[in-house]
């Protein structure tokens, strides 16, 4: 058997000028994936240097997740000297996503100049150019009218369009590098995160869902739009989530719960075919009140199990404490992750990339540097500069 290829995108050289999640994620992205990922923040640090979580010496426990695998350098980038040598850098590596203000030496017309073949990726806010955030950009989304049980917005915790354009980052980088290889040419690309919204937005449905049936959602709590699905409490006061997207988990939901005449009682009275996943949606109500009594009397273990082994698509609702604690799926025993011994943070779980190469494997999940922990190799390595010659 032949050695394995390298990770797919060794040879790869990017520079990162970043703050936050998006673009970080997307710099670590290709970093994990095998490129050489060399992150330039002032000196001190950038706006998200000390952001919480943070450990108890006060290292950011979000700055490191977000920047394993990367090489850090911090230079006075309001000084000409040291704009000069992120120019110098940016040109030597030829690749270089920004989610910062692209103006001054920072623009990708004062950046050609210094590499012809230059990709650039200038992550912003809304497609005019006006400032956004996640939280501010998911507000518009509509995804927060019909999040919950009430006519109450709720805001998700989860940054979905920041992980999205930040793999949106990657992707588009990717597909640059492959363009630049075939016709030698760089080229500058531009992504709002408000465009990462509209987009998912639209390849969802909901778009054409209110042109075309002049119909909005409202909120429908744990339900699932469409077909059914549904939260029930146990008897030890859990949670766990029940999902029937098929006929096959529908007929597993009657046999689990031994409840399959009473189930296709429902059809017939209120005149849906439970065949359907609309005729289920339809009868959810009816379809709680029959199943829940039978969650109330089991443990969320009882009805876990019960369900898998009857084909039925459940999981448990847990805190970030149980998932790390006691879930397996969050261990060692998932090649996903990896220990790593982290600066500031200790000894910790951290995953690589998701996907798996059979032929080019990735490594395994590498700790973030010490901010500006590699500038001077950095400097030396790549513009062979030395204390003495700067």
């Amino acid at each position: 058997m032949s050695d394995p290829r390298p990770a797919p995108l060794s040879g790869l050289k990017v520079v990162e000028i970043s703050a936050f999640i998006a673009a970080p994620l997307g710099g670590m992205t290709l970093a994990q994936l095998g490129a050489d990922v060399i992150r330039i923040d002032p000196i001190g640090g950038n706006i998200d240097a000390n952001r919480w979580p943070i450990s108890d010496d006060g290292t950011s426990i979000y700055w490191a997740s977000l920047n394993k695998g990367k090489r850090s350098v911090t230079l006075d980038l309001k000084s000409e000297e040291g704009q000069k040598i992120a120019t110098d850098l940016i040109a030597e590596a030829g690749t270089l996503i920004t989610n910062l203000p692209a103006r001054g030496w920072l623009s990708y017309e004062n950046l050609v100049a210094h590499r012809e073949d230059l990709v650039m990726l200038r992550l912003g806010g809304w497609h005019d150019g006006s400032p956004a955030v996640d939280y501010t950009v998911n507000a518009a989304s509509g995804f927060p009218i019909i999040t919950g049980d009430d006519e109450k917005p709720v805001n998700n915790a989860l940054p979905a369009w920041d992980v999205a354009a930040g793999l949106y980052i990657a992707n588009g980088i990717m597909a640059a590098e492959l363009d630049r290889r075939a016709s030698g040419n760089g080229q500058e690309i531009t992504l709002a995160l408000s465009d990462v919204m509209l987009a998912t937005v639209g390849n969802l449905g909901y778009i054409a869902e209110v042109q075309a049936t002049g119909k909005t959602r409202g909120p429908l709590g744990n339900g699932l739009y469409g077909a059914y699905g549904q939260s029930f409490a146990t008897s030890d006061d859990r949670q766990i989530m029940v999902a029937v997207i098929s006929n096959k988990h529908w007929r597993g939901l009657g046999k689990a719960t031994g409840l399959s005449e009473k189930l296709e009682m429902i059809g017939p009275l209120l005149e849906v075919d439970l065949t359907t996943e609309g005729g289920r949606f339809e009868a959810r109500e009816a379809i709680d009140a029959v199943v829940r009594p039978w969650f109330a009397k089991h443990t969320a273990a009882e009805a876990e199990v019960a369900l898998k082994e009857a084909g039925v698509l459940v999981g448990g609702f847990q805190t970030f404490e149980e998932l790390v604690t006691s879930d397996p799926r969050c261990s060692l025993e998932n090649p996903l992750l990896t220990e790593i011994d982290q600066p500031g943070v200790g000894r910790v779980l951290a995953p690589r990339v998701p996907l798996r190469f059979a032929g080019s494997p990735v490594a395994d999940a590498v700790a973030a540097p010490q901010l500006g922990g590699d500038t001077e190799a950095v400097l030396k390595d790549v513009l062979g500069r030395t204390p003495d010659n700067e």
